[in-house]
């Protein structure tokens, strides 16, 4: 059966909370590790949860080369992580809307959901880049090394998000994050 989560119940930038649909089997928490993904044209930038599932740590960056190429390498991390979930930053208009990067990032996650069979998240990631970039300027780190982590910091923020706000409305049931009231 197909359930479908929030993404267009409430519209704006208080409300961060989009779930793709998912079978009602893949509803339930799972036991094991969620992957996060900040998906740019050149790189996918990657963060998992630990083992408990309580902290996000950056993983390598891929260097994206084409469809093929981009699934075997999150094949690769999915299976050595043992990933049972997967978080997507969806790209928003700071007014909330979405546009064509979002209807692309929405057909990405349709495949991610066929190839691998597990629940995908989309989730807010207005920002989370800036955020990455601010944070990596503070450490006075290069340019240069900065580029190298930004993917990597952005999918770590945006994992961490999805976490606390799953952790925050551990009691509303098997919709995480949804606003009070849905």
């Amino acid at each position: 059966m197909l359930a479908w989560g929030r993404r267009h119940l409430q519209a704006g930038p208080s409300h961060k909370n989009y779930t793709w649909p998912v079978n009602d089997e893949k509803r339930e928490k799972r036991a094991g590790r969620v992957l996060a993904l900040d998906v740019g044209s050149r790189t996918i930038g990657l963060a998992v949860t630990d083992p408990l599932g309580i902290t996000a740590q950056g993983l390598e960056t891929i260097r994206r080369r084409n469809k093929r190429a981009d699934l075997g390498a999150l094949a690769e991390v999915i299976a050595g992580y043992g990933v049972t979930e997967m978080v997507v930053g969806l790209p928003l208009h700071m007014s909330g809307a979405e546009g064509r990067q979002s209807e692309r990032m929405r057909e990405f996650v349709a495949v991610l959901e066929q190839k691998f069979g597990l629940p995908v998240h989309l989730w807010d990631e207005r920002l989370t880049t800036a955020e990455a970039h601010r944070v990596l300027r503070e450490t006075e780190m290069s340019i240069r090394k900065r580029g190298a982590v930004v993917d990597r910091l952005a999918a770590v923020l945006i994992l961490q998000s999805w976490m606390e706000a799953r952790r925050n409305q551990a009691g509303a049931g098997p919709l995480y994050g949804a606003p009070e009231g849905c």
